[in-house]
């Protein structure tokens, strides 16, 4: 009878369900990315935001735990160019399958607690209605609110603005609040990324719109959840990864470790 009980207990254990019950992965970088993952957290401790890493609380991590799950965009278009519904969908396609290759670094990870993270667009701000070739009412358009001589999305719908998460007096309420900008501009070269969100060129995005990796974007997504730019210093025995600018095309193995390390750092203060 003790035999027949192991061996059902040994089969329970085996089951796919079982398996899935499992504690998730924690902290198990490969060997040699043990190194230099520490460099690189001790860097960001000694020199990010003056200081103040754990201080700060407009992260990525802390808007999507904020929404419990999502995040919501906006898109500047600073540009004189019109915009069909086709290429507007098509730019939130695009914007959602960037995100998506930061987010799959996580899934699984960690006590990680989202299998997806949808993307949200929930406004357009332009110059001109003009130039907006649709009449559907599936986002909020802003005309004409000029800020840092770009068009914005309106301020109190914007977590930028308002980094306690309320949204008093933002027309749609919190679904209609928007977390980062997707900041488009005609000639802009490169790229800029923080907690606002990310800017780049608006012909570099159109014309890379089909691409499977969008470099620029993905590198600027990056300081958005905090991963720092590596201009002046290469840490130990990696050379070619995304967040070092110019030597990689898309996300690394390196990238993903430095991206759950952030993770690894800060859950405690979302409870995990």
């Amino acid at each position: 009878m003790r035999r027949k009980l192991i061996a059902i207990l040994l089969a329970i254990a085996l089951t796919p369900v079982a398996a899935a019950q499992a504690a998730p992965p924690t902290w198990s970088p490969p060997a040699n990315l043990v190194t230099p993952l520490n460099q690189v957290w001790q860097h960001q401790e000694q020199t990010y935001n003056n200081g103040n890493l754990y201080g700060f609380r407009n992260y990525g991590w802390d808007q999507i735990m904020a929404n419990r799950g999502y995040i919501n965009y906006c898109v500047r278009w600073d540009s004189s160019a019109t915009v069909t519904a086709a290429q507007r969908d098509q730019i939130h396609a695009t914007l959602a399958r960037q995100h998506k290759k930061w987010m799959d670094q996580l899934v699984g990870h960690n006590a990680w607690p989202y299998g997806d993270v949808p993307v949200r667009v929930v406004g357009w701000a332009v110059r001109n209605r003009s130039q907006l070739q649709w009449t559907d009412t599936s986002v909020d358009i802003y005309v004409n609110d000029i800020r840092e001589n770009a068009p914005q999305c309106s301020a109190p719908c914007g977590r930028f603005f308002h980094q306690n998460g309320q949204y008093p007096n933002c027309p749609g309420g919190y679904a209609r609040h928007y977390d980062q900008s997707l900041w488009l501009t005609d000639g802009f070269g490169g790229g800029a990324g923080g907690d606002w969100g990310q800017r780049m060129g608006r012909e570099y995005f159109m014309n890379n719109i089909n691409a499977n990796d969008m470099t620029i974007l993905l590198h600027e997504i990056g300081h958005t959840w905090g991963l720092d730019d590596f201009y002046d210093w290469t840490p130990s025995g990696v050379s070619n990864f995304i967040m070092r600018a110019g030597s990689s095309a898309s996300i690394t193995e390196f990238d993903a470790w430095m991206f759950r390390d952030w993770w690894r750092h800060l859950k405690s203060r979302y409870g995990y």
